[in-house]
């Protein structure tokens, strides 16, 4: 590609972050669909803006209305978005602060409004000359919540009431980077001789006790740079996610059903796991079950994938009973949200009470399709009662044939452990 068809890249950031917060779009959406406009040298860069953008919102937007007596509205609502960008590179990147405005300010002629330059240069030197004591003002926000812990309200509640003791604790871990975990294929390397591959790498690692293949990387890495990752000898994975396939506990030659599959972290941990089972890997959208199968290509593995409803699946299951079945439940993310901080924008505390409904209504109508005797192992990220210990009760209750096997688990995202998640572990009696 020509380097002129590159855009300069907070404008292309402003671009992303407009399609999350003005049209509803997820932010791995946004930025994929403008991927082939940033070069490769620039994405880590573009990732780190919007990403972070998305984390700590509340702080910029609170700055820019102490700044401006009136918003950008309108046609030039996307320069609110770009002035966002320049105060978090100011704020919270190594990049100079006179490159950070200029580069911010070039980025006007690029979004088209090269009339408002004077506007985006004039509010982010004067943020330059009040940072100290607008910090200091937002620290002492108290009226604002949303701004003291950068999630919204709704959310802040909920966490309060189903943890009071530890709802800080899932707010601080949720405002943080997460931690890069990975999954060894240990059909191919243990535990530590990938270690030690790391290791001539320069990459620190640490190894887990209670996942026999998990390891957490000192500081995060592009997957090239992991040795045999093309080859597939190491999956990235959260830890959290890594006890899905352990508790389902797939056996060579069985028929298992992973639903809502895509894209395929936990189909192919099922498979390293037994790898002679018969796995059928389903999910609604089928762009991310192509997902599915490029995990399956590169670690040369073989699954039924199919794209289907888990509302119909007399659509696709073709009558057949499984032995085992994991459903990756559709959820709040409300665990996974320092993966994908635009979350906490994107929810609505109206979306939890549809979410249990559908949760319901898939596992109602999936658990028909387990054999007798079978597991079926119930799993979200999430972190709200109603979509995990909540659901399964209700489950349970009108289900006669339903035993829950061992005790619940409820992940909370930890800074240097796994992400939010929900398990549960259900036989048909």
């Amino acid at each position: 590609m020509n380097k002129k068809s590159y855009q300069n890249i907070r404008a292309l950031c402003a671009k992303a972050i407009f399609a999350v917060l003005e049209e509803g779009q997820s932010l791995s959406t946004a930025l994929a669909s403008l991927n082939n406009q940033v070069a490769d040298k620039d994405k880590a860069l573009v990732q780190e803006i919007c990403f972070g953008v998305m984390r700590v919102l509340p702080e910029l937007d609170f700055y820019i209305h102490n700044l401006m007596s009136k918003v950008l509205t309108g046609k030039n609502r996307i320069l609110h978005y770009l002035l966002l960008i320049g105060l978090y590179q100011i704020l919270y990147t190594r990049i100079p602060e006179h490159a950070a405005v200029g580069e911010t300010v070039g980025a006007v002629n690029d979004l088209k409004k090269p009339q408002l330059k004077g506007v985006i240069n004039g509010v982010l030197r004067e943020f330059l000359r009040q940072q100290a004591s607008l910090k200091q003002k937002f620290q002492q926000d108290s009226k604002q919540q949303i701004s003291q812990t950068l999630h919204p309200s709704w959310l802040l509640n909920r966490l309060k009431s189903a943890y009071p003791e530890k709802w800080q604790v899932i707010v601080n871990a949720n405002n943080q980077k997460p931690p890069m975990w990975l999954r060894v294929n240990l059909n191919h390397y243990s535990v530590s001789e990938y270690q030690q591959l790391l290791e001539k790498q320069q990459i620190a690692s640490e190894s887990f006790a209670d996942i026999p293949c998990a390891i957490r990387l000192t500081t995060a890495v592009n997957v090239t740079k992991l040795p045999f990752f093309a080859e597939g000898a190491v999956t990235v994975q959260d830890l959290s996610a890594q006890y899905a396939a352990y508790l389902l506990a797939p056996k060579n030659g069985e028929q298992i059903l992973d639903m809502c599959a895509a894209p395929g972290g936990k189909t192919t941990h099922i498979l390293e796991l037994a790898p002679t089972a018969n796995v059928l890997a389903v999910d609604v959208d089928a762009n991310r079950v192509k997902r599915i199968d490029e995990n399956l290509t590169r670690l040369k593995q073989h699954a039924q994938v199919k794209v289907g409803d888990g509302l119909t699946p007399e659509k696709w299951c073709d009558g057949c009973q499984f032995d085992r079945i994991l459903l990756d439940a559709p959820c709040s993310a409300t665990g996974v949200i320092r993966r994908h901080p635009d979350i906490k924008w994107l929810r609505r505390d109206s979306d939890i009470t549809q979410l249990t409904e559908l949760q319901y209504a898939i596992l109602t109508r999936i658990w028909p399709y387990l054999k007798t005797g079978g597991t079926l192992v119930y799993a979200t990220c999430s972190v709200l009662p109603e979509e995990n210990k909540l659901q399964i009760a209700r489950f349970l209750q009108q289900t006669p044939n339903a035993k829950q096997q061992g005790e619940l688990r409820q992940f909370l995202p930890t800074e240097l452990a796994g992400d939010g998640f929900f398990y549960a572990v259900l036989r048909k009696e």
